[in-house]
């Protein structure tokens, strides 16, 4: 006996594929977007100016953007939808919602799927609530879950109604587990089997199918209750004889996931053992899902985007949107910069007599925090890194810490000499560049130290340990610089 974990939706009548674009043919098509609204604003324009006062006016205008819309409109749907959603993404607000409204409706669920969070909101902004019901209505129960937070809930509630009884409990479960879990990018549509049946069984219950589920590698066999007993790979389907029972060529050696594993863990898995697809089972073995590769590839780059945004304390936002939203994700972490500053400035201005003593110094002492900042950025670049793979525990985290001191003071040694040569060059004084190499050795081994330390305390306290990190280096490079610095030169130097 065979099973499908979700029984397939009726297939759409068959239509041309559209085309994907290699990355400098989406440039060339969102240029042309570009073009084509720019000729449908001026040419409104000089048909405006041209007709004004004229009762023809309006008639000649609507016409001249129905022509440049039919183009327009062309251009969009002969794309497929990730390459919308790119262009969606490339446009100002005004333009993207000029260009939304001429995106055929059979591909509204899709571009939502493939759009940023920030563009999706505007997106659905624009709809009615019957184009949004019908968008969603022939979704996944997986996919809805993805797109239920931003729709307006008597829109989720309408096309629930339309749902099956085991769709509507795989929409409450999936919205159940949090946002960054296996539970939250898990699809429910897989292929089960029985370990009792040949190959012959199988095969002819998978001919039976519209279609196999996307990225389908392998069949989970499961019992009566739905315990996952093995996997059955396509390819050992395909090559064994068709008499052959399940259970004698399945394969019970495999890794499964729990939906309250992370999502990065997760990817983390699929990178180590180059997997496609893997089953997520509940406490009591029971398959309940499956993860597959389309979803890690998506974890890991929202992941990437966000250290990068992170590490420069800012949050995902909408390229094109208005100045004052800019200004609340940026100003904060701007603010705080200023007072790290503002406090290194301090910080040289107390040492005021030295340097008016020994002026040179003032031309130096940029050299040792900018230097200490860099090494300690490259320390935190590789901190972050072991930590969102999984790489630093208890145990490694004292070895770690030796191995990166080591290293900067190696590369610290060797930087200085280089570095207090072109002191001594400049100013001909064997004592200032002492103290330019001592001073840029203590400043590398603090930003080493800070690098270490603010994303592993970050860490610990469960926050993102990428968010300010920058800044904060800054602040502690730039102000223990100067003091180490200075501090030097005016005990040494005077």
């Amino acid at each position: 006996m065979t099973e499908a974990a979700t029984a397939p939706k009726p297939s759409a009548p068959a239509r041309p594929a559209p085309r994907r674009l290699d990355p400098e043919d989406a440039q060339h098509a969102l240029a042309e977007v570009h073009e084509l609204l720019r000729r449908q604003e001026v040419v409104a324009n000089l048909v405006h100016r041209q007709e004004e006062g004229d009762t023809k006016a309006d008639l000649v205008e609507q016409l001249v953007q129905r022509q440049h819309e039919a183009e327009l409109k062309a251009l969009v749907d002969g794309l497929h939808p990730a390459d919308i959603a790119f262009i969606l993404e490339s446009l100002p607000k005004d333009e993207r919602q000029n260009v939304w409204r001429l995106v055929s409706a059979e591909h509204d669920a899709d571009v939502l799927l493939e759009v940023e969070d920030w563009v999706r909101e505007s997106l659905i902004e624009a709809m009615d609530r019957q184009d949004l019901v019908a968008a969603t209505g022939n979704l996944d129960a997986d996919e809805l879950a993805d797109l239920a937070p931003d729709l307006p809930p008597d829109v989720v509630a309408e096309v629930q109604k339309g749902l099956t009884e085991e769709e509507r409990a795989q929409l409450l479960e999936a919205l159940g587990y949090p946002e960054d879990s296996v539970g939250a990018i898990m699809d429910f549509e897989m292929v089960r089997v029985r370990e009792d049946v040949t190959l012959e069984v199988v095969l002819r219950y998978l001919r039976r199918l519209h279609e196999l589920p996307d990225h389908t590698d392998q069949i989970f066999v499961v019992d009566r209750q739905d315990k996952l007993q093995g996997i059955l790979p396509l390819s050992t389907l395909l090559v064994s004889e068709p008499e052959t029972d399940v259970r004698e060529v399945m394969t019970t050696d495999y890794l499964s996931l729990a939906p309250l594993d992370s999502d990065a863990d997760a990817a983390g898995a699929f990178e180590r053992y180059d997997l496609v697809s893997a089953p997520v089972v509940d406490d009591q073995g029971r398959l309940i899902g499956r993860v597959t590769i389309a979803e890690v590839v998506d974890v890991i780059r929202e992941d990437s985007q966000e250290q990068d945004l992170s590490r420069a304390g800012l949050q995902e936002e909408d390229i094109f949107a208005p100045v004052k939203m800019a200004l609340r994700n940026r100003a904060p972490w701007l603010l705080f910069n200023l007072c790290t500053a503002a406090t290194a400035s301090f910080v040289a201005s107390r040492f005021e007599e030295t340097v008016s003593h020994i002026v040179i110094l003032a031309f130096l002492m940029s050299i040792v925090a900018g230097i200490g900042g860099n090494s300690g950025n490259q320390t935190m670049t590789m901190i972050i890194r072991a930590l969102a793979m999984g790489r630093i525990t208890g145990r490694n985290l004292w070895q770690l810490v030796k191995r990166e001191m080591l290293v900067t003071l190696l590369v610290g040694l060797c930087g200085s000499l280089v570095a207090a040569g072109f002191a001594w060059g400049i100013s001909r004084s064997i004592s200032i560049a002492l103290v330019m190499m001592a001073a840029m050795i203590c400043n590398m081994l603090v930003g080493a130290s800070v690098g270490v330390l603010v994303p592993m305390v970050r860490a610990r306290f469960g926050k993102d340990p990428a968010i300010g990190s920058s800044v904060l280096l800054t602040f502690a490079t730039d102000s223990l610089g100067f003091f180490i610095f200075l501090g030097l030169a005016t005990v040494f130097l005077l």
